[in-house]
């Protein structure tokens, strides 16, 4: 028969006082702290479609999630064991978007470990020059950056006359694709603009024999 006294002898009760509130409360504090500039970063670096401020939250989260867990791994060793085939099991299916957002997901969950592992002047010092690399070079804008023209006119005359006035104005011209029907020809071509001015694209639609001209901002994943 179980008595009281064999309930406050188990192991389960002896580990309380593996962690230290302090520690915990102060690894939590830090977590937290280090997640909302993470979160921030993240926010200003931002250059995607659609913002999600569901997933700089989920930055913070997963900052405190990790410290968590590594805080529980450290204190015990059994525990890390069982932890580590716990998480082999875990599978993520959502997927990643933006190429960035993989970096601050690895930014957040490393800071949680080092965290925890109590080097956190490594965690302060590491996430300030990591926020700053990323500010600086993120936020740069550079007119060097891919660009597609979408081109629509009424035949080889035109076109030639188009690709003309674009050679002047840009750095570089590529014909991406040509799709040429009976009395019309469409092209996409990849540019590099000399500057930010974007006014060359009117006087390219005022073109004799030019029905159209498009500018559309360009990754350099191009399919087709």
């Amino acid at each position: 028969m179980i008595t009281f006294g064999d309930i406050f002898k188990s192991s389960f009760l002896e580990n309380i006082a593996s962690v230290s509130i302090f520690d915990m409360a102060l690894a939590l504090v830090l977590a937290f702290g280090l997640g909302m500039f993470i979160f921030l970063v993240y926010k200003r670096t931002f250059s995607g479609v659609m913002y999600s401020s569901s997933f700089g939250v989920t930055l913070v989260a997963l900052t405190m999630i990790t410290t968590v867990v590594i805080l529980a791994v450290t204190s015990n060793v059994v525990l890390s064991l069982g932890m580590v085939g716990a998480l082999s099991i875990v599978r993520f299916r959502t997927a990643i978007k933006e190429p960035l957002d993989i970096a601050f997901l690895f930014w957040s969950i490393a800071v949680g470990i080092v965290l925890a592992a109590g080097l956190i002047p490594l965690a302060v010092t590491g996430s300030v020059a990591i926020g700053v690399v990323l500010l600086v070079f993120v936020n740069k804008k550079s007119y060097l950056d891919p660009y597609i023209v979408v081109l629509r006119c009424d035949g080889h005359d035109s076109e030639q006359r188009a690709r003309a006035f674009l050679d002047s104005q840009v750095q570089r011209c590529v014909v991406k694709s040509k799709t040429a029907q009976r009395g019309e020809v469409e092209m996409n071509l990849e540019i590099r603009m000399k500057g930010g001015n974007t006014d060359f694209v009117n006087t390219l639609a005022d073109i004799d024999g030019v029905y159209s001209a498009v500018l559309v901002s360009y990754n350099g994943d191009y399919m087709g």
